[in-house]
């Protein structure tokens, strides 16, 4: 079990030093025993008090976090639990309100076991209160940002947590919406973890403690950046065109052009990655996605990486897209994959539809979104992710309606007449653009 922080000694983790400052909320006050009249209530609160120098299980308030003015919220477990009751609640909505009043972006540091039972359904309906809240701030083009620390259970879990924008979480941090007590006497703990739950596309990554403050900080500087043209990279690979469309398949899909992560690489000076599609999936291997900083400015970014996207990569493109379009950052996108993943279990996992979530959220984007058919642009797996008007081309990309070798067979050909087919297809980069399909062809860095 790792290390449990109290909240204060959480905010120390993650804020510059001297800079946190309490927000000041309401002060409900409350029948003897609160509003249930649960007998002993008062006397636990008054030991949770003592116990933890604590009047409640939130601490709310402003700090720097690397240079970066935020809104924190910490939980103390030590007060009963870290539960969420009527002044919870109070604390939540103050901070919420200061957050949208000034501008901020919002950081739940989460470490709760749930709704306090002492104060019934009007705990419970904190969690109503807690959702419209952030949607409000949500509403309002404002970042959130969540971290996950031992334990995150709940409707903490379910709404300050899995409801943020980005969510990162501590090693070994206990995560889930069944508390230990609560869940199936034969439930495999391992699911309910930090790490189990990365890897079901629930949280976007594990930060060591020693490293929260740094990559806090990174992800709230990106959030809140600057916004301006993503601009188009330059060309990594060759700059010869193509003389025929088959020279034109073979080039990209050869092992030694220049992949997403190079184009990434040499196009930000850093960056940071989301994860997951929040439905149960993640596609690591065929679609990167997340945000980074080209002179000074943020951009947003969804890479495919030349294998075949499967849907949990296209919903995760989607969320970043839609992130990207309510923050008002700029979105660059990255093409090449011969096509979406078309086996049974993509099928299972709602391939179409997931593939229309990308459509629908490229279509519906306010923001500029610029992309570059950097090597394969297999049919429509790949159109998904491009911008309509504002693609541009590699001279190893290409694009086409199909792939030769499936055009040929639907059309009964001979495999002899694949070649051929990729002619008639014109699909190599300079037929892309006196088709119209594309604006034009990227050139080679500038020496």
């Amino acid at each position: 079990m790792p290390e449990r922080l109290s909240a204060r000694r959480t905010l120390a983790l993650v804020t510059d030093d001297g800079t946190f400052r309490e927000v000041p909320a309401h002060k409900r006050d409350f029948p003897a025993d609160g509003p249930l009249g649960w007998d002993g209530y008062d006397a636990s609160r008054a030991r949770a008090a003592d116990r933890t120098g604590e009047e409640e299980s939130v601490v709310c308030g402003t700090g720097r976090v690397h240079g970066t003015e935020a809104v924190l919220i910490a939980f103390e477990f030590g007060f009963l639990g870290g539960s969420l009751g009527e002044r919870t609640g109070d604390r939540l909505e103050a901070a919420y309100t200061y957050a949208r009043e000034h501008r901020l972006p919002v950081v739940p540091l989460i470490a709760t076991g749930g709704s306090r039972m002492q104060e019934g359904m009007l705990a419970l309906a904190q969690l109503q209160r807690v959702a419209r809240q952030s949607a409000l701030t949500r509403e309002a083009g404002l970042a959130q940002v969540a971290v996950l620390r031992d334990p995150t259970t709940g409707g903490g879990w379910a709404t300050l947590g899995a409801g943020a924008d980005v969510v990162l979480a501590l090693p070994g941090a206990q995560v889930g919406f069944a508390g230990s007590r609560v869940r199936p006497p034969d439930a495999d703990p391992s699911a309910y973890t930090a790490e189990a739950q990365v890897a079901a596309g629930s949280a976007d990554a594990v930060v060591p403690p020693g490293e929260l403050r740094e990559t806090l900080g990174l992800w709230l500087r990106l959030l809140t950046g600057p916004a301006g043209e993503a601009g188009t990279p330059h060309a990594l690979g060759a700059t010869a065109l193509p003389g025929t469309g088959w020279e034109a398949v073979t080039r990209a899909r050869s092992p030694e052009r220049p992949r997403a992560r190079a184009y990434l690489d040499a196009f930000f000076t850093r960056r940071v990655a989301i994860s997951g599609d929040r439905c149960g999936g993640t596609d690591p291997d065929g679609v990167l996605c997340g945000f980074g900083e080209r002179d000074g400015r943020t951009v947003a970014y969804a890479a495919q990486t030349g294998a075949a996207t499967r849907p949990a990569g296209y919903r995760t493109a989607a969320r970043l897209i839609r992130l990207a379009d309510r923050l008002g950052l700029p979105v660059l996108t990255l093409v090449d994959t011969p096509g979406a993943a078309n086996d049974a279990e993509a099928e299972r996992q709602g391939a179409g539809a997931a593939i229309a979530e990308v459509f629908g959220a490229v279509a519906a984007a306010r923001v500029p979104v610029t992309t570059l058919v950097i090597g394969e642009g297999g049919s429509g797996g790949a159109l998904a992710l491009a911008a309509p008007g504002n693609t541009w081309v590699t001279p190893d990309g290409y694009f086409s309606v199909i792939a030769p070798e499936l055009a040929a067979a639907i059309l009964k050909r001979p495999v002899g007449e694949i070649e051929a087919t990729a002619g008639q297809l014109r699909i190599r980069p300079q037929d892309l653009v006196e088709l119209g399909v594309v604006r034009g062809i990227a050139g080679p860095p500038e020496r």
